[in-house]
């Protein structure tokens, strides 16, 4: 029985043009959709690696414009509720540094000494703003990479910054990674560099005491969204003011932006996968033209007693062959095609035995579903039909 199914293999592959670019196709069609998956989570990657690299995480307190204030003395109350690990201060201000005579719009963020517990800075080199620092309203300043690295900024040199109506020199004192990746490379000049300062430097520059916002890191033992809800009724209860603040719950923020990501990666695989089809289509094409090559093989076969079953299973088998072959052959060129690309790049991509399984199973399946049409057609032939065609 094996044999019948061995020589037809052979046979179709007997006809290595036709054969080829039935395989070139399905090969081309598994490509696509193997670069397409591979893209877009190489970007989802990405762009979830910048947001954890801006390392801010748990829940974000602004004031509305209802005469709520963030100040120390909330910072303080914010600090000895049970289900905060640690909040911190965060000024923020866009404004101009100059270097050389030329000037370079910034971003500045006010911090205080223990900020790195919640936003993962990821000090490069030199240290972290001191106790001392806050204290003193020091003119001091810590700077991300590509800042440093475009105008040729090290430890210890100094950046004239305007802060509020305060110009002043700014000895620089570390150099962070922080805001020196995806954002600013994609969008250019659109988001301006990364600048820390003290926050009671830029308190005492601007003529304020009170914060742009205040950082919340929740304990692991509760649920960030209980959290949420009790923190905005406590500062609303204790200030008086109904709907004063506004708490951005910034993990809930990141995991919507990775179920996005996640639904676009589908949703393009899904476009990509219309070349699987057209694939199945031009196998099924292939497979018309051999029964029609074969239809004295088929008589000769039926009227040796071969069931209607053996010939649908035998045109099956060979439409399930090409689409394996080709399939992994795709599969194997687009995995080569993407590391190519992560060497050329320096991108880091992941490899999903499960997802190249999946697509392989898939498009077998389907070049089986659309060989079925022509391995019934070939089963139907008669004896005599097939030796009176020839």
């Amino acid at each position: 029985m094996w044999d019948i199914y061995i020589n037809a293999v052979k046979s179709t592959f007997a006809s290595r043009g036709r054969t080829f670019l039935s395989l070139f196709s399905i090969a081309v069609g598994v490509c696509a959709v193997i670069l397409t998956i591979n893209i877009s989570s190489i970007g989802r990657n990405m762009i979830s690696g910048e947001i954890n690299s801006l390392g801010i995480r748990g829940l974000a307190v602004s004031a509305e414009n209802t005469g709520a204030e963030l100040t120390v003395r909330e910072l303080n109350r914010i600090k000895t509720y049970p289900y905060v690990d640690s909040a911190v201060p965060l000024m923020i201000d866009t404004s101009n540094a100059y270097m050389r005579n030329v000037k370079y719009e910034v971003c500045l963020w006010g911090m205080d000494s223990e900020a790195d517990k919640i936003i993962s800075l990821g000090i490069k080199d030199g240290r972290f703003f001191s106790q001392g620092d806050i204290s003193s309203c020091a003119k001091v300043c810590i700077i991300d990479e590509k800042f440093a690295a475009s105008h040729y900024v090290d430890k210890g040199k100094s950046i004239t910054i305007k802060n509020g109506n305060v110009t002043d020199k700014y000895r620089v004192i570390g150099i962070v990674k922080t805001g020196s990746g995806l954002l600013q490379n994609v969008m250019g000049g659109i988001i301006p560099d990364f600048i820390y300062l003290p926050y009671s430097t830029m308190q005492k520059n601007m003529g304020s005491e009170n914060f742009t916002k205040i950082l919340v890191s929740t304990d692991d033992n509760y649920d960030i969204s209980l959290c949420e809800k009790k923190l905005i009724n406590s500062m609303e209860k204790n200030s008086g003011k109904k709907q004063g603040y506004i708490i951005n719950n910034l993990s809930a923020q990141k995991e919507s932006l990775d179920y996005i990501l996640s639904l676009v990666t589908i949703i393009l695989a899904a476009v990509g996968s219309v070349s699987l089809l057209v694939a199945g289509i031009n196998t099924m094409n292939i497979m018309l033209v051999s029964v029609k090559e074969k239809t004295k093989e088929i008589g000769i076969k039926k009227s040796l007693g071969a069931s209607r079953g053996v010939i649908v299973s035998e045109f099956l088998i060979v439409s399930a062959v090409i689409s394996l072959i080709g399939s992994i052959a795709g599969v194997a060129l687009g995995e080569a095609f993407t590391f190519a690309g992560t060497m050329i790049f320096g991108l880091t991509a992941e490899y999903n035995i499960a997802i190249m399984l999946l697509i392989v199973g898939f498009t077998v399946f389907s070049g089986t579903v659309f060989g079925i049409y022509p391995a019934v057609k070939a089963s139907r032939l008669e004896p005599a039909e097939a030796f009176r065609y020839y």
